[in-house]
């Protein structure tokens, strides 16, 4: 592991001049993904800026009825917040099934979203990777990559995202803020992470040198109704192998809103806008749902050892979605 130095910022100045200082320089929040990678060798910084004492701390209401949520909110306290719970139930419920306890208390909602793939061909340092040294290749595509992309991949890379919380936010529509030395940014989420294509290592809309500084969830009734669902190979901790963030809202039996994204199949959270389109106005009932997962991913290009990820995404629709519509007729 590199030597670096550490710098602890007391506001958003001075942590934004700090990283300026020093190219080398990362922010570090809870550093349950960075420090992982700066023991592999993955990531090297000279110098880390710890930004955990920022005033990024709150989950407040907006003006418009929705909520902001600082980017050094723990996972844990997001999950527990009782806004959080009432109006966005699957955002507490992807959050909790997202780590263990102790990683939850330390992760921060910045930093889970620009944590970086599994893959384990990017963990290893020592073989090619596309997105850690660009060009080199992505020995997953003929390799192992049972977990690995089904939508959105390119021959470039076929890794996915491992962010459970990410998934329930795009669902939601939610606006990424950051901070630059130049003055402060939004970005949707939608468009927060870049297609794969043929740079992979180019990953997020941020600028360069920016701070995120919060997360805004646009008021959203219809996320009262929702649940998030992850299937994973062991109950315990792990990185899903498909999940969906879902809600629902019916009214005489007709889809009158829904959101729908899914996890752990592309490089992004996935907003399954196809699905969407086809279900709004339509009937509440497992067939349309079923024919609305087909739509999707009908975009689906499976490798030879991961195709089980465009059942799974099917059946995942269909059962969130009608114990949705269920629940919504109590």
């Amino acid at each position: 592991m590199r030597e670096f130095g550490y710098e602890r910022a007391v506001d958003v100045s001075g942590a934004l001049a700090l990283l300026d200082a020093d190219p080398d320089a990362r922010f570090l929040g809870g550093g349950t993904n960075l420090v992982d990678l700066m023991k592999t060798g993955v990531e090297r910084p000279g110098r880390l800026v710890d930004v955990r004492e920022l005033p990024l701390d709150r989950v407040e209401p907006t003006g418009a009825g929705g909520l902001r949520i600082g980017a050094t909110v723990t996972n844990s306290d997001l999950a527990a917040h009782p806004e959080v719970r009432r109006r966005y139930p699957a955002l507490t419920q992807a959050v909790l099934a997202g780590a263990s306890g102790q990683l939850r208390n330390m992760a921060t909602v910045g930093g889970n979203l620009l944590q970086r793939t599994r893959c384990g061909y990017f963990a290893d340092v020592s073989g090619p990777c596309n997105k850690r040294v660009p060009g080199s290749g992505c020995p997953a595509i003929e390799g192992e990559h049972h977990n690995h992309a089904v939508l959105g991949a390119s021959g470039h890379c076929v890794a996915t995202h491992p962010s459970d919380m990410g998934v329930a936010l795009t669902a939601f529509g939610a606006v990424v803020e950051y901070e630059t030395a130049d003055g402060a940014g939004r970005v949707p989420l939608g468009e927060f992470y870049l297609p794969v294509g043929d740079t992979p290592h180019l990953e997020t809309a941020l600028p360069a040198g920016a701070l995120i500084t919060g997360v805004t969830l646009p008021a959203a009734p219809v996320a009262a109704n929702s649940r998030y669902r992850k299937v994973r190979e062991r109950a315990s901790y792990a990185f899903a192998i498909g999940s969906i963030a879902a809600a629902l809202d019916v009214r005489d039996g007709v889809v009158h809103e829904v959101r729908l994204a899914f996890g752990a199949v592309a490089s992004r959270p996935w907003r399954a806008q196809v699905a969407e389109r086809a279900l709004t106005g339509g009937p509440a009932d497992a067939g349309a749902f079923a024919a609305a997962a087909d739509a999707e991913l009908a975009a689906a290009r499976p490798l030879p050892h991961n195709g089980y990820k465009v059942t799974l995404m099917r059946n995942l629709v269909v059962a969130v979605l009608s114990e949705l519509a269920e629940e919504a007729t109590r």
